[in-house]
């Protein structure tokens, strides 16, 4: 994943530092999108880093493309990669190839993850009274992530799950 960051990062002009890629790379490997403070404790031992750091280099993914970031219920932003090159098939399938996504965020683990593009995103900025111009609209499910409800089940908590 280190070799596809530091790729990523040189398509971008920039230099590639450690730190950036050690980010990117995590990002990369993650299975949903990441807190600042779970991604510091991600790499944290691999490279010797402090957290303004960390934030700045997330920033610097957001503001370059290769990232987005959302916030959630908690108002904690959380960051995902976004690799406009990214073949379908990919087993990474929480990268939306940086077109316009829904989030799901689960409300007993609070992990959240890329849902395919929500129908109606489009429709709302279309919708947008005259003279206003949309750039973004974000859309968050919340509920159980598949986990957490086989966690219930186990428990026998009885919710639905559907």
């Amino acid at each position: 994943m280190e070799d596809l960051a530091r790729e990523a990062i040189r398509a971008q002009g920039a230099r590639v530092t450690a730190t950036r890629v050690h980010v990117l790379a995590t990002l990369m490997e993650a299975a949903s999108a990441l807190s600042h403070q779970e991604l510091f404790d991600r790499i944290g031992s691999s490279v010797s880093v402090d957290r303004v750091t960390v934030y700045r280099v997330l920033e610097w993914l957001v503001q370059t493309g290769l990232a987005h970031r959302i916030a959630g219920e908690d108002r904690v932003w959380r960051f995902s990669v976004a690799r406009p090159g990214d073949e379908a098939g990919s087993d990474h399938a929480h990268h939306h190839h940086g077109e316009p996504h829904g989030h799901f965020q689960c409300d007993v683990c609070r992990r959240m993850f890329c849902i395919d593009a929500p129908v109606g995103i489009q429709q709302n900025l279309d919708r947008l009274p005259d003279g206003f111009e949309g750039r973004d609209v974000e859309m968050v499910v919340r509920g159980r992530c598949p986990a957490c409800v086989r966690a219930g089940r186990e428990a026998g908590d009885g919710r639905k799950t559907h």
